[in-house]
């Protein structure tokens, strides 16, 4: 799954094209769910950055610890919680990486998953809204996950799924078909993610200082790759 993630200040500017601003891009070193983060959703037609609940929270949901801030992506055309999400309200999360731990006999060992060239991933979710007010909104997301890749298999059996840059304005258009967004939520290549081990400083979501996502040991790539 998806419990942490590692979202470094970003230029929103170079995430996709004629992106529009309505919020402050958010950071954090080590952020956990039901927080809000930064998404990119569409709004009048055009790619947006906005704030959100990382927890879906539909108007109909009454405990706010029920919310699931990941979705598997085998379950999305069957839970209604996600179906119509799914289809009409797709979004991105742009992030540095994603953080997961390795069970150790004594302790779980924590990995930060990152694009090989340390360039953002942009990792598929979707959105709701519900009316607190006439006036008033609030606006709420879940990660789609799907299962690894043979490199990542070893330290977690799912991940959310990552959208190619060139690929996101498709994802995004709530016109595209439903059987080509499904087709996008795939396991990452094994060239595109890297991984290395962190601190267990992370192990505290209080802990927001660098230090929790600084290596502390070599990037494990696939063989082919660490050859270069």
């Amino acid at each position: 799954m998806a419990g942490r993630l590692y979202v470094p200040s970003l230029d929103p500017t170079r995430l996709l094209p004629d992106l529009r601003c309505l919020a402050t891009p958010r950071s954090a070193i080590n952020l956990a769910p039901r927080r809000p983060l930064s998404i990119l959703r569409r709004e009048g037609g055009a790619p947006c950055l906005d704030d959100a609940f990382w927890g879906l929270t539909p108007p109909w949901l009454t405990v706010l610890d029920h919310a699931p801030h990941c979705a598997r992506a085998e379950s999305l055309a069957s839970r209604p919680m996600f179906r119509e999400a799914f289809a009409a309200r797709r979004c991105l999360i742009p992030v540095g990486g994603v953080y997961v731990w390795k069970p150790q006999p004594r302790f779980k060992q924590p990995f930060l998953v990152v694009e090989t060239r340390r360039a953002p991933l942009l990792l598929a979710g979707l959105w709701c809204r519900y009316h607190t007010s006439l006036t008033e909104h609030a606006d709420s997301m879940a990660l789609i996950t799907v299962a690894t890749n043979a490199l990542l298999a070893p330290l977690s059996d799912r991940l959310p799924a990552v959208i190619p840059p060139a690929a996101a304005t498709t994802w995004l258009d709530p016109q595209t078909p439903l059987e080509t967004v499904r087709e996008m939520l795939i396991p990452a290549p094994e060239e595109l993610l890297g991984v290395f081990p962190v601190s267990r400083r992370v192990n505290d979501p209080r802990n927001q200082d660098p230090a929790c996502a600084h290596p502390t040991g070599p990037m494990l790539r696939r063989p082919q790759d660490q050859e270069r």
